[in-house]
């Protein structure tokens, strides 16, 4: 059966929390449920707007989609919203260069269909390992896929929260997309940088493993990323059960 839990927290150094999700276990359009996870940038209230913005648009635009691929159901609908964004930051000067990472997901059976711009994370996480499945759209991966900086050196890099891609930077959006098979006992996480950078994967993977229910791990996971610090928002859904939801298999 399929359970979720969703939770976001300002942190210990922000006033403000401009990071948005939505989980919806229920379908949403063509899609069987949804997940995003949203972490706004700009100055003011820019980037709650546009991580609120966007996660807004997108779960409309899912709902009337006459699309049956979820890859496009959820690739199309982050278009939508890249172009509304960019059309309020046109029309209203305190929005002007605001932006949003955003994470999207959807699950049927043991597919689970992923969808990402920026540098908030998904991954899938059992009792052995965990894995990231999203990639960073940041300076520091680019520099780290080049070869020029080493994955160590690049948790402190002073330019570790430089993204390269993100909802309302441009025109058009690249979006990244993702089909990934799961088995039973994998559990997916998605979650901002605010968690990812004060946390180590294996550290994350420790804390769920170690959790009673789905909700005490989430809730963990933010208390973990606040005692180191709490440097940023911190937002997660965490959902179990995909892979047995209808018996599926590829």
């Amino acid at each position: 059966m399929l359970k979720t839990f969703s939770i976001t927290d300002v942190g210990k150094k922000r006033k403000l929390n401009q990071d948005f999700v939505y989980s919806s276990e229920q379908p949403v359009g063509n899609l069987a449920n949804l997940f995003l996870v949203a972490d706004g940038m700009g100055g003011h209230n820019a980037g709650d707007y546009a991580s609120r913005v966007t996660v807004e648009t997108i779960v409309e635009k899912v709902g009337s989609s006459l699309e049956t691929d979820p890859s496009r159901i959820l690739g199309e609908a982050i278009q939508e919203a890249n172009a509304l964004v960019r059309k309020r930051a046109a029309r209203f000067p305190w929005l002007e260069g605001m932006g949003t990472t955003v994470v999207a997901a959807t699950c049927a059976g043991n597919r689970l269909y992923v969808a990402n711009v920026g540098d908030s994370r998904l991954y899938v996480i059992n009792h052995k390992e965990i894995r990231q499945i999203t990639k960073d759209h940041s300076w520091v991966e680019e520099m780290i896929q080049r070869g020029e900086l080493g994955r160590e050196d690049a948790r402190n890099h002073t330019k570790k929260n430089i993204i390269t891609r993100a909802v309302g930077a441009e025109d058009t959006v690249k979006v990244d997309s993702f089909i990934v098979s799961l088995e039973d006992g994998d559990e997916i996480l998605m979650c901002t940088d605010g968690l990812t950078n004060m946390l180590e994967d294996e550290e994350v993977r420790m804390i769920l493993d170690g959790a009673r229910d789905i909700v005490e791990k989430a809730q963990e996971l933010v208390k973990a990323a606040n005692e180191q610090g709490g440097r940023d928002n911190i937002s997660v859904i965490l959902i179990a059960g995909c892979a047995s939801e209808n018996g599926e298999h590829i």
